[in-house]
């Protein structure tokens, strides 16, 4: 076994992009924020798009820039889903910080603009009410703060506050993008990662460069500086592809006590099967020999098990439910006849 790999720091962290220009994949945002910065006259922003995209990223690297470390303590507020931000933190904690005006001297080379920076990180976790409450202090004390909103869901902000914002959309990101940073860590870290890791990785993260990094921080720590693609799969959580392969090959056997025994053995090893559905939904998309009739009807049951599951609904049953939906997909036979 290769000698574990010593980490005092999240590597998340530790390669965290320090300036605009250096977030990875997000051209068009960074070339449209490049240029405001110059100016160093921003507008209220909202930044949206899947989880480790580069949001928060952007917006603390826009702070840096502005205020340098010396004046950043000062002149920004963040605030994230862990913090309280009910209606009455609104009134008060973001209120009183938005009134206080601030000067222009420039300190250390940096612009230091007379505003200072409110980050609501999250916020579409944010009450109605307390969006709402936001609406007048942003039009109040517009000339001495700005807000940077930073959200997964653009629809949960509402539109008064949106529309008061210029909106940034993050991309989730390529795997080519993906894999540049994580051989560039890998490089910096003196980690041995194959090809195979590598594609592995990226499909596991589905986008999330945060994730990936995560994984290969896990990894190095249990497993060395040799990392292989089944040492990716075991930290992250994902399933097995011959799991999931299996699964699909009793469905395709016809026999209910077949697709049953893979089942129940699936819930003995104790894999999570909300994950399942969502490996197995990928199968099914990308398999050429099923009709699209047929996956359709199969894509259709993995959404209405995923809703149960939600709801907390049994594992076992769903899982059991949709093998046999499955089985009837692929044989053609209609629903609502007993099998």
């Amino acid at each position: 076994m290769a000698p574990l790999v010593p980490s005092s720091q999240p590597w998340v962290e530790k390669y965290r992009p320090r300036q605009v220009k250096d977030v990875a994949h997000q051209e068009e945002v960074v070339r449209v924020l490049t240029n405001t910065l110059q100016t160093a006259d921003l507008p209220h922003m909202l930044f949206y798009g899947p989880p480790g995209t580069g949001k928060t990223t952007t917006a603390l690297a826009i702070a840096y820039q502005l205020y340098g470390p010396e004046l950043y303590k000062s002149r920004v507020l963040e605030l994230n889903a862990s913090d309280e931000r009910g209606i009455n933190v609104v009134r008060t904690k973001i209120k009183d910080f938005a009134a206080v005006a601030v000067g222009s001297a420039k300190k250390g080379g940096y612009p230091c603009p007379p505003y200072k920076i409110i980050i609501l990180d999250e916020a579409d976790s944010m009450t109605e009410d307390a969006q709402n409450a936001l609406r007048r202090t942003m039009e109040t004390y517009s000339k001495v703060t700005r807000f940077f909103f930073i959200c997964n869901y653009i629809s949960r902000i509402i539109e008064p506050l949106a529309s008061r914002c210029a909106k940034f959309r993050f991309k989730p990101l390529s795997e080519d993008v993906m894999s540049n940073r994580i051989l560039h860590i890998c490089s910096e870290e003196g980690l041995t990662l194959d090809a195979q890791a590598l594609s592995t990785l990226s499909a596991i993260s589905q986008g999330d460069l945060r994730r990936a990094i995560t994984y290969l921080q896990s990894a190095a720590r249990l497993f060395g500086s040799s990392i292989s693609s089944s040492d990716l799969i075991s930290v992250s959580g994902a399933i097995p592809e011959d799991i999931v392969k299996s699964l699909l090959a009793a469905c395709k056997f016809g026999e209910f006590d077949v697709a049953n025994k893979e089942v129940s053995n699936i819930i003995a090893d104790g894999y999570p099967v909300s994950q399942l559905l969502s490996q197995f939904l990928d199968v099914i998309v990308n398999a050429d020999d099923i009709p699209d009739e047929q996956r359709a009807r199969i894509c259709k049951k993995l959404g209405e098990a995923d809703k149960c599951l939600v709801d907390g609904a049994d594992e076992y049953l769903q899982l059991l439910d949709m093998a046999s939906e499955t089985i009837r997909a692929l044989f053609n036979i209609p629903q609502g006849l007993v099998f």
